[in-house]
């Protein structure tokens, strides 16, 4: 696993061997995944999602604490995945990775708790399974307008953007912050262990 320019977000792009049945790959290891960023991951809930080409997701997060880290890898199709520093307090506050996730190379993501997740579907039928630390708890579910222009997210012009209500109506970044909707650097670096 290699660390991404957000402290708490990681890529993982694993070996896949194939032959003349297919193929075959490790697409999450805990005592891999435990050396690369020093603590394990509760499984307490995994999510499947089929979406359409120009499905965006997101920006997704849970309040802090507990949080809720996230383990994602595209099975099918391919989607733009986004990890953005939403953590007030943090040095790349408002940043944003993008990493494209798909069913050739199978690189997978890890955002820990406090970051925010979206991602957009590139081929129709693109069927992202993440697994989470968490269960889904709809009274500290939060979101970010994907769309948000200060933020400025390099997502793809060539497609036609399908959001849900929930995510056409969430507040921008600023306004969040403003709300006191966001999570604290501090509150969620005291959820790992410090190195």
């Amino acid at each position: 696993m290699k660390p991404l320019g957000i402290e708490g977000a990681w890529v993982h792009t694993p070996t896949v061997f194939t032959d003349n049945r297919g193929r075959f790959h490790e697409w999450f290891r805990s005592d891999r995944f435990h050396d690369a960023v020093g603590q394990g991951l509760r499984l307490a809930q995994a999510n499947c999602s089929r979406s359409v080409r120009g499905t965006l997701r997101g920006i997704h997060y849970a309040s802090v604490p507990p949080g809720q880290a996230k383990y994602v890898t595209c099975v099918s199709g391919a989607v733009l995945d986004v990890v953005v520093d939403i953590r007030t307090g943090s040095p790349t506050f408002g940043k944003w990775e993008a990493i494209r996730l798909d069913d050739v190379t199978h690189s997978c993501v890890y955002l820990s708790e406090g970051l925010g997740h979206a991602f957009m579907a590139l081929d129709d039928n693109s069927t992202v399974v993440y697994l989470c630390s968490q269960e889904y708890a709809p009274q500290r579910e939060y979101g970010i307008h994907p769309l948000d222009p200060a933020l400025d997210i390099d997502w793809p012009e060539d497609v036609e953007v399908r959001l849900s209500g929930k995510d056409a109506a969430a507040p921008t970044l600023d306004e969040a912050e403003r709300q006191g909707l966001l999570p604290s650097f501090e509150a969620c670096a005291e959820l790992r262990p410090h190195g």
